[in-house]
Formats: structure tokens, C-alpha cells, sequence
């Protein structure tokens, strides 16, 4: 029998306020304001591996669809209620930093594991515990090999999904430069076939993955690795699915309703072109060759970023555009347009009273930034907001790279 198909928007790798260096409002009520407010249909729980954020979820949450919850009633917050759209899905997701030693190199590999459902996540918890601490960090830190912490998800959980995160991160990543890897062989050996999706990080888009071949069997998804609440929906994917576990293991799986994704700017990201930050030094891949991978300030070893590493082990030119490949749409979050255009920073007064009008006017901020037409959002915030989304959606903007964990800057308009 034909399922029956939503259209949802997708954030499946996030962290709760239980991670290193993340917000306080990192609870189960924020995520879901903030998720209304974004307008993301299906929304990570993160850190599923932290039993008191497992207890907190248990409390807060109450089972909905197949292997999905949604928030508890008494739990939504004022504000939330009076936003428009469903109440958002929350599906078990977590994110394990593996550190060890294979092959003669230590590597540093980041995977986020995608569960369906607390009982699950009880399992696999229960396994972790014995390789070493998941108390005190949300993302633990444990010496487990990728291709043995795979081994254990298909052992706990046959259901469960082991997805590669921000691939191309220099120091925690399968294929960063510092620690990870050359090839998925060589990090998860003969389990490669059960990976079936990467994460490919703020740093990248998809014609950047295209250039490698080996990448072409693999569904491309983008989540936002958000550390708090307003960052959800930086990266996200667009799905139409039957909203279940089942529909999300699908799409993430085998790209059935997989239908694309939304994407930073990669120039934004920290660690898109080589660089060494100490000395205020940004460079493409051909200048960084030219020092020879050193700083031409002190001397130091240079940031190698995600550019160079993908011109590295490409197999492909710049350029390359693959067949029958997933169209994809790079943005800029709301805040950051209305700062743009005012001339004011993302948190002030004026910025934060703009976009809760232009939620109350025209719903979610995803709807604002892709499909409310350019005339209403004249007439009700007038020529310049509307100029500098009109300007986004063209992909009119000016982008200075990011480098060495240094945020990039995207300008909509000429200073």
C-alpha cells in the first residue's frame, strides 16, 4: 500500500546543553520553540549517549509517529504555542568523537549515530559505558575504532544508522586533514558497504563532494551541529517522506524522498580556505602551496582547510557537476539578513524585534527566506529586507572565507 508523503525539513545532528561549550536553553522545550520558529518538521534529540539528558527526553517526551516523539504539552513553552505549523518530531541522535590509533596515525573521527528510539539508545549506552566515560560530555570522547563502534551499532541496533559527520573538518573528521582519513576503506574495512550517508559540514557543499568519485554512491546530507537552539536549521534536508523512523532510515539510507539539502555558504564556514589565525593569515590552496604549508608570519604549520584537503583527494575538477545529482540551496539565517540590511548586529534590539515580526507576519523563518513572495515582504519590512532576500536567493553575495576555526563573513550588499 502507497504511503502517504510529507514534506519535511530535517535537522538531525545537534547537541543538547550536557556537550562541552553549549547553551544553557540546550532542553528539550528551546529546541522545539526554536525548531517552530526555523520551521523544521524533524529535529535531533543529540547526545542520546548522556543518561540524564536520556532521563530528561524520557520525561519531556511523549512516543508519536513510528520511532519519532514530539514535546509533552505542559512542556511547550507560551511562545512556541503561538507560532503556526505542527509541533516538531524529535528522533534519537548522538554524536561519538572516536580517538585512537590505526594504521601507524592517531585519528580523530567524529559519527553521529541515529537510533529508533530511547530504548535503543538505552542499549547502546549500556554498550558504550564499557569502553569508557559517557557522564561527562554529551559527545564523549572514547579510544573506539569507527569501523568497531559500527560493529557495535549493527550488533545493538540492525535498525540503527551510523552516519560520518562534517567529513571534511581538519582535526576531527573521516577524511580530515590532520587526523582522519584517505579513503572509507580504510576506516571502516570491510563494514564500508553499511555506511550509506556523510555528512558534509559547514565547510562544504555538494558540487564540492562531487569532484570525488568515491563519494557517488553515498547519500549527501547537511545538519547544522548546532550548540544552541537559534543555530538550528544552519544546514538542514529536505525530505518527503512517510514521517516515521522508518521513512527518515529510507532517505537517509538509500535516498528514497532524500530530496536535497540546505546549505551554509561554504566560504562561512571556519575552515574553508588554509590559514593560521594568531597571525590573521587566510589563503587559498594555491598560496598556501606556494609557503609550502607554513605561515609566512612565524614559521608554523598552516591550518590545511576543508578547499585544499577535498583539491587533494579529488579525483575530478572544480566544477564538476554530477548527473542526475540533488539540487541543493545555500542560505543565510534570517537574523543574520535583517543585520545585513539594517546595519546592525544580529543580536540587537532592532534585528530580534524585525524577525519576530516577520515570524508573526509569515510564519516560520525557512518560508520567509525561500517562499514568501518578494512583494509581501516589501510591504511589511520594507525595500531593503526585501532586496537583501531577493539578493540571497539569487546567491548575489560577497564572501570572504572563513579559516583555522575563524567564521567566514558573507555580505549581501557592498559596504
Amino acid at each position: 500500500m502507497e504511503q502517504n508523503t510529507v514534506k519535511v525539513i530535517a535537522d538531525l545532528h545537534i547537541h543538547s546543553r550536557y556537550s562541552m561549550a553549549t547553551s544553557k536553553l540546550g532542553t528539550p522545550e528551546y529546541l522545539d520553540l526554536w525548531a517552530r520558529k526555523k520551521g523544521i518538521t524533524l529535529i535531533g534529540t543529540g547526545d542520546f549517549t548522556h543518561p540524564a539528558w536520556r532521563e530528561e527526553l524520557k520525561e519531556k517526551l511523549i512516543p508519536a509517529e513510528e520511532g519519532l516523539y514530539r514535546l509533552k504539552d505542559e512542556y511547550v513553552l507560551e511562545e512556541a504555542r503561538n507560532l503556526p505549523g505542527q509541533a516538531p518530531r524529535f528522533v534519537v541522535t548522538g554524536e561519538i568523537s572516536s580517538i585512537y590509533k590505526k594504521n601507524g596515525k592517531c585519528r580523530k573521527v567524529h559519527n553521529v549515530l541515529l537510533l529508533p528510539g530511547l530504548e535503543a539508545a538505552d542499549q547502546m549506552a549500556e554498550s558504550l559505558e564499557k569502553i569508557g566515560n559517557i557522564h561527562s560530555d554529551g559527545r564523549p570522547i572514547l579510544g573506539l575504532d569507527c569501523h568497531d563502534l559500527l560493529e557495535m551499532l549493527l550488533e545493538n541496533c540492525p535498525r540503527g544508522m551510523l552516519v560520518p559527520a562534517h567529513i571534511w573538518t581538519p582535526h576531527f573528521a573521516l577524511f580530515g586533514a590532520f587526523s582522519g582519513f584517505d579513503t572509507m576503506e580504510e576506516c571502516f574495512e570491510d563494514l564500508t558497504p553499511y555506511v550509506h550517508a556523510v555528512e558534509t559540514g559547514l565547510s562544504s557543499d555538494p558540487p564540492m563532494n562531487w569532484r570525488l568519485s568515491a563519494l557517488d554512491g553515498l547519500q549527501l546530507i547537511s545538519n547544522s551541529d548546532a550548540h544552541s537552539p537559534s543555530k538550528l536549521g544552519r544546514e538542514a534536508n529536505l525530505l518527503d517522506i512517510d514521517l516515521s523512523y522508518e521513512g527518515l532510515h529510507g532517505a537517509i539510507q538509500y535516498g528514497k524522498g532524500l530530496e536535497g539539502t540546505l546549505e551554509f555558504f561554504p566560504e562561512e564556514g571556519k575552515y574553508h580556505y588554509d590559514g593560521h589565525r594568531k597571525c590573521h593569515i587566510c589563503l587559498s590552496p594555491e598560496e598556501a602551496e606556494k609557503y609550502h604549508g607554513k605561515c609566512p608570519v612565524c614559521g608554523k604549520k598552516l591550518t590545511i582547510g576543508v578547499d585544499h584537503r577535498i583539491m587533494e583527494l579529488a579525483d575530478r575538477d572544480a566544477g564538476f557537476v554530477k548527473e542526475n545529482a540533488r539540487p541543493f540551496e545555500s542560505i543565510v539565517p534570517l537574523p543574520e539578513v535583517i543585520s545585513a540590511c539594517v546595519g546592525k548586529s544580529p543580536a540587537a534590539k532592532t534585528v530580534t524585534g524585525e524577525y519576530e515580526k516577520m515570524l508573526q507576519k509569515f510564519g516560520s523563518e525557512f518560508a520567509i527566506l525561500r517562499k514568501v513572495p518578494i512583494a509581501d515582504i516589501e510591504r511589511e519590512n520594507g525595500t531593503r529586507i526585501a532586496s537583501g532576500i531577493q539578493r540571497l536567493r539569487d546567491g548575489k553575495v560577497i564572501c570572504t572565507p572563513g579559516f583555522d576555526g575563524e567564521y567566514g563573513k558573507i555580505r549581501l550588499f557592498e559596504e
